[in-house]
């Protein structure tokens, strides 16, 4: 039973965030941005479903401080390089969408992912260290427990990958595009090395239901791919949420 019942928030959690998974789950609830009325220190008022915007205990993003070495289990990605099927102008980031077969494996667990977006500046930082951007890869298991692996970007050389999505995202709320072409394993950096700590979306609800693998490098992606993310959404990050009682482990 208990199971169900977790299953089943999990997925109610689903339905409240548009960021969390496919298109398929569409937001509910009172709308929501990243400023004034509506902004991140709003976000548990606005709404009863969000109030663990406010009060949760394991909200992300962190500023990872204090991070306590670990042998963690390797993160296995097996992503199809043609996984990317549509670009989404949601009206909070850009996000691709993503067809089934590409997986990611940690330990015993398996998850499928559903989507990757993006976010200006970055939402988790690094010994206070914010950085330009920062992707989430937004992955689902079979009893709908959630992995997110996130990877900060940096100004400089251009990346390939980044660059055609932002020549194709389109430019207005509610649009989109094909995503032909793009690799979602190009906006990898060569080292897995990854903090691992429990959290939440970083979006309403809020759900404190998201096993979060930060890579410990980031990426280099070009100041103009940069400025044209900017244009289109020139702060949508959450700041960083208190730890509490909480631990963030590295891996080797």
């Amino acid at each position: 039973m208990l199971n169900r019942r977790h299953a089943l928030k999990t997925l109610a959690g689903l339905a409240l965030c548009p960021l969390c998974a496919s298109a398929g789950f569409a937001a509910e609830g009172a709308h929501w941005g990243y400023s004034g009325a509506t902004g991140p220190d709003k976000w548990g008022d606005l709404d009863a479903a969000y109030k663990t915007c406010s009060i949760g205990s394991q909200q992300s993003p962190i500023d990872i401080v204090d991070a306590i070495d670990a042998k963690l289990s390797a993160l296995e990605i097996a992503w199809d390089k043609q996984a990317a099927k549509t670009i989404v102008n949601n009206g909070h980031t850009i996000q691709l969408d993503t067809g089934e077969g590409s997986t990611l494996t940690v330990g015993e667990d398996k998850y499928t992912l559903l989507q990757f977006h993006f976010h200006r500046p970055s939402e988790h930082k690094i010994g206070g260290k914010s950085y330009p951007m920062e992707v989430h890869y937004v992955h689902r298991d079979a009893a709908g427990k959630l992995a997110v692996v996130g990877v900060l970007m940096t100004e400089g050389a251009s990346n390939g990958t980044f660059k055609a999505i932002a020549a194709a995202m389109p430019s207005k709320a509610g649009a989109q595009a094909k995503a032909d072409g793009i690799d979602p394993n190009g906006l990898l950096p060569a080292s897995r090395s990854y903090y691992r700590y429990a959290g939440s979306l970083t979006t309403p609800g809020c759900n404190e239901i998201v096993n979060w693998l930060l890579l410990t490098a980031p990426i280099e992606v070009a100041t103009g791919d940069i400025d044209a993310f900017a244009k289109l959404y020139a702060m949508n990050a959450r700041p960083a949420q208190t730890l509490d009682r909480r631990f963030v482990l590295k891996s080797g």
